[in-house]
């Protein structure tokens, strides 16, 4: 029998990640979740799976082996940082170090590319699959008007980059994914906690909406031909890289 469209949450214990699980588990598709918990805090419901992640290597990779040739129809990859003690970021070049450039690179860039390697293997059949990565128009190179924020522009355009260059990859080797870098707009949740004060309310977007909107993304990048990454904002609207 063949496999059924199953949905994959990388990062599922996070405010969006955990509001993408419960509206792709609203679509009675099989559902894998994947977080560095044992479980998660809620429940889904339908056919379900959680597989628990250090996000090393070699645990990506052992997660990936796992899947058991499942078809894979909406992969949605939530891992990202922008602060957490002692990493803030950056108004001036004074305040850069290399520990808190590395450390927002590998949760923002080679995190999401490791489970793009990971995951070619699987989206090499016959059903369609579309890829997605929570980005930032912080990471748009040809959007950047304010300066600042170093680490954080930096490891998303890498991202950006990263995303756009396995699709070229994915374009010629896994011809039925899409890959789709998706900026949520400024959600509640404690990635945007600090900084909500000067954000309008009618900005302040919640988890439920974002994952809304970035399914709907999803699906019109379907539609879109291989070799090409898609950079879109929360209405669809299409951000240069």
């Amino acid at each position: 029998m063949p496999h059924p469209p199953t949905n994959l949450v990388i990062g599922a214990s996070g405010a969006i990640g955990s509001a993408v699980a419960a509206a792709l588990a609203a679509t009675s598709h099989p559902l894998i979740t994947v977080s560095r918990q044992p479980t998660l805090a809620i429940q889904f419901d339908g056919p379900h799976r959680h597989l628990q992640c250090d996000y090393s290597s070699e645990a990506i990779a052992r997660c990936a082996a796992s899947l058991n040739q499942a078809a894979l129809s909406r992969v949605v990859i939530c891992n990202g940082r922008l602060h957490d003690n002692p990493i803030w970021p950056e108004k001036r070049l004074e305040e850069l170090t290399s520990e808190a450039m590395q450390a927002l690179f590998t949760s923002n860039a080679v995190v999401p590319l490791q489970w793009l390697q990971a995951l070619l293997p699987a989206a090499k059949g016959k059903q369609p699959c579309v890829i997605a990565a929570l980005s930032a128009r912080i990471g748009s190179i040809g959007d950047n008007g304010l300066g600042g924020w170093y680490s954080y522009r930096m490891s998303k355009a890498a991202l950006n980059m990263g995303l756009q260059t396995a699709a070229i990859e994915y374009g010629r080797r896994a011809k039925n994914a899409r890959l789709l870098a998706f900026h949520p707009g400024t959600t509640d949740s404690a990635l945007s906690a600090p900084f909500q004060a000067s954000v309008p309310p009618e900005k302040l977007f919640s988890p439920d909406f974002v994952a809304q909107q970035l399914l709907r993304a999803m699906t019109e990048t379907e539609s879109q031909p291989p070799g090409a990454a898609r950079f879109v904002d929360w209405q669809g609207k299409t951000i240069p890289w």
